[in-house]
């Protein structure tokens, strides 16, 4: 592992750290080693949540422009692509939490996740197209996340947004204030974290396994894992006998 990746494991919280300040900016190994880390957390049977952030003022600059020049450019698209497919492999839930910018490989590696929490002086941006290029995984994810003409503005303009505007037109799922960002960050994980890890994982699959699948094969799809995977597991079974019991759910999750 890179120096400028720092990964700890701690009970249910995997936290994976970018430590490259101050912009944190990503090298091909660092791409690896973000790659290696994520699958380590997915193999993880006690972790429940994964967690991205960074050191320092910024979450990340993108990728170092000396790996996108040359004999360099191969092998750190196919470690971005790696990583990216690292990060969908990842059965829990994975969020990013982001502050200052996140440019170009860094916005990319936000958007891999499946939530994101921002400081209201975050910022994310995809300047690629000013250097006469374009953003692969960009490119896939965005419109998935904001919708085709939303994505297009982003990609074509090469233009910054900022974390209000990014939490409105759905890239961010929430914006906390600067001040005590920290703190709100460590709540808004702690009511993640009294939910059922088991079902958590069950509900992240249900919206993948629906992916791109006509409406009826998906709800049928759906169906038979409610009934056959879902409701087999002890958590399931307890959420409803607490809630016809009146009391708080005590989870296994499993």
């Amino acid at each position: 592992m890179q120096e400028g990746i720092r990964v700890s494991i701690d009970g249910p919280v995997a936290r994976i750290t970018l430590n490259r300040p101050p912009l944190n900016v990503l090298t091909t190994a660092m791409l690896r080693d973000l790659a290696e880390a994520f699958d380590t957390a997915a193999a993880d049977a006690e972790v429940r949540i994964v967690r991205l952030d960074a050191e320092g003022k910024v979450f990340c600059a993108g990728v170092d422009v000396a790996d996108h020049a040359g004999e360099a450019l191969p092998p750190m698209m196919d470690a971005l692509v790696a990583f990216v497919d690292a990060v969908e492999r990842v059965p829990m839930p994975t969020v990013s939490v982001v502050h200052g910018a996140a440019l170009g490989g860094g916005c990319e590696v936000m958007l891999a996740t499946d939530l994101c929490i921002a400081s209201e002086s975050a910022s994310f941006g995809l300047p690629e197209i000013r250097l006469g290029v374009f953003a692969p995984p960009a490119s896939v994810l965005l419109p998935r996340i904001v919708g085709e003409r939303r994505a297009l503005a982003m990609l074509l303009t090469g233009a910054a947004i900022r974390a209000a505007e990014a939490e409105g037109m759905g890239l961010v799922n929430q914006v906390f204030p600067s001040e005590g960002f920290d703190d709100a960050v460590d709540e808004w994980f702690e009511r993640m974290l009294s939910l059922s890890g088991a079902s958590l994982r069950h509900a992240k699959r249900a919206v993948l396994v629906a992916r791109g699948k006509p409406v009826g094969e998906a709800h049928r799809d759906l169906v038979r894992s409610y009934l056959n995977e879902l409701m087999k597991t002890e958590d399931a079974q307890e959420g409803i006998r607490s809630f016809l019991e009146k009391r708080p759910p005590e989870w296994k999750h499993r």
